[in-house]
């Protein structure tokens, strides 16, 4: 395994250097309106290298590694500062669904071009009525004569979806369906009449992420993933793809922002309070708790069927991540208020950081999610609608 780490890291040093020089630890979280074209054309380079896909089955273009081969991977990838993939949600989330739920035209149809970066994919899913309820879909579609399928509603936060060339929107195929029954898992391509993409503002100043609106925007019959109905199943599998194994590369990239703290707090003579000491030392313990409660998490050596472990992950890496920002602006003190450019980089951790608790599901809901599916206790009590 060490030649291995030896053969990505070297890889890496030689590949992101010139032009690609200026994308090292950029990219991440706050960070994804970073120069997104040179990031596309870095996709190509991985591509051309075989560092898309590593962990994709062989016989669909990947290149089959064991989990204990992707943490390397993930973990070199993030310690020479690659940077935010703009292909992840294609490689990471969409591209093992297809791979577990689609049809073989549909993995022949999409998967090559994930994996070779010609295109990117965002995600529908969340909804501005729906909160943190993702069952609680009001996007409806329906099928037309001729087989395909038409989509009429609204998503929010769909990251990138300004960048991307299709879609995966989870919508009500069956109407007066409530919760997660009869919902359709549908494929779309952005650019088509019946579309309309919004960015959205952020604290921070960016807006990597979008309102997406569908008009009776269009899917081909070809492209429902499983059958009418089915979506639910679908939008799980795919959520627990992303628990996986690329939860390793964040550390690391947390990490990175973890040592930029401990360099603001140097330079400003606080590595010598007591306070601010005992605060950086705890963030350093609760990174390495992430650490291995991630590797208990994958001791399955199967990304599609993670443990009830898995269940607790979000809510401590955003809770972690979080408080790792509020230190990052207490280090500043002053200065956080102000332009300094020296100081943007804890300043956007402290911004971005302020949304970990809410998007992907809030604290509230992950809570409910670890006792009632983790724990066996009894469901929450919900109006009757």
């Amino acid at each position: 395994m060490a030649a291995f780490r030896e053969e990505i890291a070297g890889w890496m040093q030689r590949h992101l250097s010139g032009r690609y020089a200026s994308l090292k630890h950029r990219g991440g979280p706050g960070d994804e309106e970073a120069d997104p074209a040179l990031r596309k054309e870095w996709e190509r380079e991985l591509a051309a290298g075989g560092w898309t896909g590593v962990g994709w089955p062989k016989a669909h273009g990947g290149r089959g590694l064991s989990i204990a081969e992707q943490v390397v991977f993930h973990e070199e990838y993030a310690r020479v500062g690659g940077p935010g993939r703009m292909g992840h949600i294609g490689e990471g989330l969409i591209g093992p669904t297809l791979i577990k739920f689609g049809t073989p035209e549909q993995q022949q149809r999409f998967l090559p071009r994930i994996l070779d970066g010609s295109e990117y994919w965002a995600q529908g899913y969340s909804e501005p009525n729906a909160g943190s309820d993702l069952a609680n879909v009001q996007t409806r579609c329906w099928q037309e004569a001729d087989g395909s399928w038409r989509v009429q509603g609204q998503k929010i936060w769909t990251s990138l979806a300004h960048e991307s060339e299709w879609i995966f929107v989870l919508a009500r195929s069956e109407p007066g369906s409530k919760g997660n029954k009869g919902l359709s898992f549908l494929l779309l391509p952005l650019d088509q009449p019946g579309i309309e993409i919004r960015p959205i503002r952020q604290l921070g100043g960016g807006s990597e992420f979008n309102e997406v609106f569908f008009d009776g925007a269009k899917a081909e019959a070809a492209h429902l993933v499983g059958k009418p109905g089915e979506g639910w199943k679908v939008a799980m599998g795919l959520l627990e793809i992303e628990r996986g194994v690329s939860t390793l590369g964040q550390q690391m990239h947390f990490l990175h922002e973890l040592e930029r703290v401990v360099a603001a707090a140097r330079q400003r003579g606080l590595d010598r309070d007591p306070f601010v000491r005992n605060r950086i030392a705890a963030a350093w313990g609760g990174l390495k708790v992430l650490r291995y409660h991630a590797l208990r998490m994958l001791a399955s050596d199967d990304q599609l069927s993670l443990g009830r472990e898995a269940l607790v992950y979000k809510y401590a890496w955003s809770n972690w991540h979080r408080d790792l920002g509020k230190l990052g602006m207490d280090v500043l003190g002053a200065e956080g208020e102000g332009g300094d450019e020296a100081a943007r980089p804890l300043q956007q951790l402290f911004f971005f950081s302020r949304a970990d608790t809410i998007y992907g599901g809030t604290n509230e809901i992950q809570l409910n999610l670890i006792a009632e599916r983790g724990l066996g206790m009894p469901r929450e009590a919900r109006p009757v609608v």
